[in-house]
């Protein structure tokens, strides 16, 4: 890639990049949000159209104008949220799209997918539904669609996001696999463990420019991190030890059932405590979103209870009060789904009118009090380094990791007792995820009980006083964080071990 500009509108993408992609390497694709990782690569993968620039492959200039364009010259892209029909086999899914002479040969395309399979080391049942399959299957048919079509250049964006470690183990010994095989990979990721343990090369974009290169086998967390950020960045997580922790939240035999009837939750059981960080593993879609939403009285529950125990070790019940009561007594809930947009805050108003959703309660007759959620705006801008041109803006032009900053300040701001996290840090870079870590732990000396969800198990390991682990929508464990083992964890997500503790 050489000399690659794109704008939308005045903000500026990707400003002059060059890049170089060899055969045979994985490459890991760095920066900050909004640091024009993912526009970059969605120009290599025809989604983008550059402004100006060049593309060469095998030294030769090309024009990449549509994804069909770029699946023809042997690039694919696997995004994030996974393009894939759910009623379709894999084998339909892998083959949806493809011209054939004559008529179209199911049979023989479920061997040339076993044959890939086999080449590779993918474990793909080309006659299983999609609706059946794991989150680490999906992934898999997305690869092995790709390589159906021919490619020779894979870009995966955050391709471990929800995976388990054995998982995470599996695709990393498959994507070597591949690199042996000649093929060029880049992954797209904040996980500096994983940039270590796979990738040959790494390339970090800052603002829209491409910073430098290292060597991975020569470069450290730390080195990746200063370069990302542009000065030095501590990487260590505190972990202060909980202050005369008392129960908060008593959560008894709570069973939860969807829209569709489906058992979300079974029987679940445990206790958060004051000035304690009680983390939440597990395989995405196991039931955390729903037990969240159920402390917070979002969420029918079916059978069971839901406590909250006063300072004077009063207990009040929570199951029957509405999300209003519950917040008045100081439960918040910072939950940060998929779609960031879809719940908690709204695209079209500006950062102030979005501080004001948790407090035009407290205005005087018809009037509303605009002078204190401008000053949480302003205060939330400043201190977590939101990137945006005033707080006039509209959160829906904000980038991704930028709406998770205000979502999350917001709520931290409304000093509750207990703090329901989830996703807190999801897609947010290095330094973001630090800032909010530290937020989280000013919490936690207050004497705020935490539940936080998360998706990366060494940073649950190294953040929370204690892990629960859901598999299933049913408890397998509840362990130390200080003692627990990475894989032991990994395991009792998948119902393979583990005790509770």
């Amino acid at each position: 890639m050489r000399n690659i500009s794109k704008s939308f509108g005045h903000i500026e993408a990707n400003s002059n990049v060059s890049l170089d992609i060899y055969r045979g390497e994985i490459l890991a694709l760095l920066g900050e949000n909004g640091s024009g990782k993912t526009t970059l690569m969605n120009m290599l993968s025809g989604i983008y159209f550059p402004d100006s620039g060049e593309i060469e492959i095998d030294g030769k200039p090309v024009v990449i104008a549509s994804p069909k364009d770029a699946f023809d010259k042997g690039i694919g892209m696997i995004h994030q949220h996974f393009k894939l029909v759910n009623v379709f086999t894999a084998a339909e899914n892998i083959v949806l799209g493809l011209e054939d002479e004559g008529a179209f040969d199911i049979a023989t395309a479920c061997d040339r997918i076993r044959a890939i399979c086999d080449s590779y080391g993918f474990d793909v049942d080309p006659n299983q539904k999609v609706y059946n399959m794991s989150v680490s299957q999906k992934q898999t048919v997305e690869i092995v669609k790709l390589l159906y079509r021919g490619a020779d250049i894979l870009i995966l964006d955050e391709p471990t996001a929800v995976l388990t470690p054995q998982e995470t183990d599996r695709l990393f010994a498959i994507l070597r696999n591949m690199r042996d095989d000649g093929k060029a990979i880049i992954i797209i990721t904040h996980k500096l463990r994983e940039v270590l343990d796979i990738s040959d090369r790494v390339a970090v974009l800052r603002k829209g420019a491409y910073v430098g290169e290292m060597v991975t086998a020569e470069t450290s967390s730390q080195e990746m991190t200063n370069m990302m950020v542009g000065h030095q960045v501590s990487l260590n997580i505190d972990r202060p030890e909980p202050i005369d922790p008392k129960e908060r939240i008593r959560v008894s035999g709570v069973t939860v059932r969807n829209q569709e009837g489906v058992v979300k939750l079974d029987n679940v059981s445990f206790t958060a405590r004051s000035g304690e960080i009680l983390g939440i593993a597990g395989i995405s879609g196991c039931g955390q979103k729903e037990l969240l939403e159920a402390i917070a009285g979002l969420q029918p529950v079916e059978v069971g209870s839901i406590e909250y125990i006063h300072d004077n070790d009063r207990s009040e019940q929570l199951i029957g009060k509405d999300p209003l009561e519950i917040a008045a007594m100081g439960v918040a809930l910072s939950f940060v789904p998929e779609d960031r947009l879809g719940m908690g805050l709204v695209g079209n108003m500006d950062l102030t009118d979005n501080m004001m959703l948790r407090s035009f309660r407290q205005g005087r007759g018809i009037f509303t009090d605009r002078k204190g959620p401008r000053h949480l705006a302003e205060k939330v801008v400043e201190e977590l380094e939101v990137n945006t041109d005033s707080i006039s803006t509209p959160v829906r032009k904000l980038s991704g990791g930028n709406v998770q900053k205000v979502l999350v300040g917001r709520e931290i701001s409304s000093s509750p007792t207990v703090l329901l996290s989830a996703y807190a840090v999801r897609g947010l870079d290095v330094n973001s995820s630090y800032l909010i870590y530290d937020l989280i732990n000013q919490q936690k000396k207050r004497g705020v009980a935490v539940v936080y969800v998360g998706e990366d198990l060494d940073v649950l390991l190294e953040f929370c006083d204690r892990i629960l682990v859901l598999c299933g929508g049913k408890v397998s464990g509840i362990v130390d964080g200080r003692t627990a083992i990475k894989n032991e964890v990994g395991l009792m997500m998948t119902k393979l071990g583990g005790e509770e503790a």
